[in-house]
């Protein structure tokens, strides 16, 4: 299994990186977040990340995307951490997209998100902390199709989606994926603001009327996809948070170089040369991590699930590691709302929330290994 980047996914990363520090850096999410923007992301903008073609990366190319896979996802990913870029990439054009194709491989929603005409994302949890065998929101047969009762928490970007993608029990054991627009009578929104200053809803299904023709694929057999877009959405959060490091780290590399203190750099001294290399080398280890979950998801995503996990658990902690370490070399600085490194840190933290925290993914694999 290689891991290191093809030249075409070498051209991707430099495209997305070139692309994203001009257009989407982290002065745009300030801007977005002082502003109180109501959208949360540019449109404009996502309009030409999809003329790009950005958002078709894991989509058919006989639904309109590029075919790629996972690998080259993460690549965008990284880029996105690396720029803190607001926009609906991780909910749409990963999980949701994810969740569609592996439930219903030709459906039409498909070559919509390729084009970003429209956004999706998926509803899954319904506890403060993520707990996917949790799902108490039930989807009754009807004349009409399905009726959706119960509520959703933590839906990234739940309030812009056109299209939510809710998963449901229809029976006492059967999960099932419905996509559901979002102006469907019945369903209520309610935005909500985050720590790092990015999109999430809670989402109410109050008597939710939906067609039969919403199902994704087989009433019942939701488990299976969603259990694969949902490690979709671990291993593009890990590539999100081993972007975040890799800048954090960069950024601190640069200031130990330029500061001085006693008629010396500060990178001259060794504690300091100590816990960057140490970082450093936390940084690589989480990365050969998620190569070999993105690697996994693209040639046997039934099965790579413990690998997710390791690497979600790894680049969680390494990001962590990273801006702790950079808000404290960069001295009281550091801490201030004037300084981006802030933005990283609390990027960091929902993002190891998302999908689960070090602490979930340690039991899972703990579990799918017999301990």
């Amino acid at each position: 299994m290689s891991m290191i980047l093809n030249d075409e996914q070498s051209m991707l990363r430099d495209s997305a990186r070139s692309f994203l520090a001009e257009n989407a850096s982290v002065g745009q999410l300030r801007r977005l977040r002082d502003s109180h923007d109501a959208t949360g992301y540019s449109r404009e903008l996502w309009s030409r990340f999809a003329e790009m073609g950005y958002t078709g990366i894991l989509i058919p190319e006989a639904q309109g995307g590029l075919g790629l896979g996972h690998v080259e996802a993460g690549i965008v990913m990284e880029e996105i951490g690396r720029h803190l870029s607001a926009s609906p990439f991780f909910a749409s054009s990963i999980v949701a997209a994810t969740a569609i194709r592996h439930a219903d491989p030709t459906h039409a929603l498909l070559g919509e998100l390729a084009q970003g005409r429209r956004i999706a994302t998926l509803a899954v949890d319904e506890r403060s902390k993520h707990a996917p065998e949790y799902i108490e929101l039930t989807a009754t047969q009807s004349d009409d199709g399905y009726r959706l009762d119960g509520a959703k928490t933590f839906v990234v970007d739940g309030h812009v989606a056109d299209v939510l993608i809710v998963a449901a029990r229809t029976s006492s054991s059967g999960i099932t994926l419905f996509a559901a627009p979002r102006g469907t009578s019945g369903v209520g929104v309610e935005r909500v603001a985050m720590v790092d200053a990015r999109n999430a809803a809670r989402v109410r299904f109050d008597h939710a009327i939906v067609p039969a023709s919403a199902v994704l694929g087989a009433a019942g057999g939701g488990a299976a996809p969603l259990a694969i877009a949902l490690d979709a959405g671990r291993a593009a959060a890990a590539a999100e948070l081993v972007g975040i490091a890799d800048e954090a780290f960069a950024r601190t590399v640069t200031y130990l170089k330029e500061r001085r203190q006693f008629d010396k750099l500060i990178g001259e001294f060794q504690a300091l040369q100590h816990r960057a290399a140490t970082l450093y080398c936390d940084i690589e280890l989480a990365r050969a991590a998620l190569m070999k979950a993105l690697r996994g998801l693209d040639t046997d995503p039934a099965n790579a699930s413990t690998a997710v996990s390791i690497a979600k658990a790894r680049a969680g902690r390494s990001a962590t590691l990273a801006v702790q370490e950079g808000v404290q070399m960069h001295g009281g600085m550091g801490m201030t709302d004037e300084f981006e490194m802030g933005f990283f840190m609390k990027r960091a933290r929902v993002l190891q929330e998302l999908y689960g925290d070090a602490n979930f993914h340690a039991d899972r694999v703990a579990r799918a290994r017999g301990y």
